[in-house]
Order: C-alpha cells, then structure tokens, then sequence
C-alpha cells in the first residue's frame, strides 16, 4: 500500500496559518507540518502543535533566506545575512553570496532552529526547508549530516515536472540530494508532488497530483502545501501570493479525501516510510 504523507509547510508563520494548518490536520488529509523556527509566530504555534492531534508528523523548515531574523546573533552568522542583519530574502539572492557563505556558521544557525524546535517538546521525523533551499549542494551537505546527528530520520526531496530550464535543475538537483541521501541512510518519499504549483495547490490542481502519483506506481509520496486561514492580516509582510485559504479548502474537500481512498492509498507520515534504509 502507498504511504502517502500530505505536509503543511510554514508552521508558526502567523497565527492564521498556524490555525489554518491544526484544522487541516484535524478536519483534513494533512498528516505532517513543518515548523518554521525563525517565524514571529513560533512559541504560541509549539505549544498548541503539542496538543494536536497523536501521531501527527513534524519536522524542521529550514531557513536561510525570508523576511524573519535568524536565531543566531549577527556576529556568529556574518557570512549568512546582510549590512542589516537579515537574511537574504529569497534563493536567488543567497545564490549570489553563497560561495561567501561559511559551512560553519550555516550549520550553526540550522542546528538552532532544529533544537530551537526540539526544545519546545516537539519529536522530529523529517526535515525540509524554506525555498528549498536544501536542493543546493552546500546545504545539502549540512542538513543531511545535522538529520543523521541528530537522529533525524527523513528528508524531503522536491521534483519538478516542468521543462523549462528551473524544472530540469530541480530535477538534477533533486537526482543528487536523493543519491546523497541514501548513502546517508536518511529516508525520503519516492514521488514528492507540490512544487511546480506551490501556494497554488487548490481542488482541482491536487486531485491532479492524486492521479500523478497513482499512475507513478510509487511506494510512497509527499504532497507538500501552505493551508491557511482567509482572513490573516500578519501575512501583509509575505508579498508571496499564495493562495493559503484555497489551499485550506481543498484538503478539507471530502472529494479529496475520496480520491486518497480510491487510490488505496494510506494517509501518513515519515516515520511510516518503508524499510530502514531508502
């Protein structure tokens, strides 16, 4: 039987988002969240995913670039922020400093946020991260090494099935992190659907993705999305254009869920992936 883990991404981004996320994961087809450790929203949003519902799937979204400070102070990140102390704000402007980027020091500020996560009582099973931003080699290193640390037992590897020329390098990119992955022994979803329409991921786009992965003949699938509530004015400061209250709806649509079922497919989380080893 496919195990198919369905994951909300941006935990404690706001309040709505965070509310957004505990009603899809209560009321919905969403099985995991990852919590994002640098949002405003954190303390508030841990102590509530502590009280979700049991057997619920939590990770770590990695960040090195958005509109939220880093944990760490400036002077032990230097490498990793601007004049003004913040992180680049998407993956394009890290792409440009990343040869200047220390190891060290992007290892220091993930390892906080995970323990930053941890602290707060929460058991990790994956990890994944803010743009992706774990496909580039660099950080694929560090975040692979700080899973197998930590006893981290899964990653996310994104795809693409666009063809334009993005597509093919999340595709390559994608093919690298899944080889390194293995010889790491770190687990990850064979089908990962989500990216190509990420913050877009409504009814009918994820009914779409439903068939995808029956017709892939896959052991197990990640459907990554960004529920959120409608009314939220804290996300004024995300200029992403993400469609959080469609993304609600569709996860809580009983047609989805009736797809998942006709499928065959059981509805879990990373700590239900097959075997020991990917």
């Amino acid at each position: 039987m496919v195990v198919l883990i369905v994951n909300a991404d941006d935990y404690g981004l706001t309040r709505g988002v965070s509310r957004g996320i505990l009603r899809a994961l209560r009321e919905g087809v969403v099985t995991s969240a990852s919590v994002l450790a640098v949002a405003p929203g954190f303390e508030e949003a841990a102590r509530e995913l502590r009280d979700a519902p049991s057997g619920l799937g939590v990770g770590v979204h990695l960040a090195a670039v958005g509109e939220d400070p880093p944990l760490l102070p400036v002077s032990r990140i230097r490498s990793l922020v601007g004049e003004d102390g913040r992180f680049p704000l998407g993956w394009r402007a890290f792409l440009l400093r990343a040869s200047r980027v220390r190891p060290a020091e992007l290892e220091a500020e993930l390892a906080a946020q995970i323990e930053r996560v941890r602290g707060a009582g929460l058991a990790l099973d994956h990890l994944d991260s803010h743009q992706h931003l774990h496909l580039l080699p660099k950080v694929r290193t560090i975040a692979l090494r700080l899973a197998k640390r930590l006893g981290i037992r899964g990653i996310r590897v994104p795809r693409s099935g666009a063809g334009r020329p993005a597509g093919l390098a999340v595709w390559w990119l994608a093919r690298r992190l899944a080889g390194a992955a293995a010889r790491a022994g770190i687990l990850h979803p064979e089908v990962c659907e989500g990216f190509d329409d990420s913050g877009r991921m409504t009814r009918d786009r994820l009914l779409a993705a439903i068939g995808r992965i029956e017709r892939s003949g896959a052991s197990s699938a990640e459907i990554l999305l960004h529920p959120g509530e409608a009314a939220d004015q804290e996300r004024a400061r995300y200029a992403w254009g993400y469609d959080w209250d469609g993304e609600l709806a569709a996860v809580l649509d009983p047609d989805v869920r009736a797809a998942i079922a006709r499928a065959g497919f059981r509805l879990g989380t990373y700590r239900d992936l097959p075997g020991g080893t990917p």
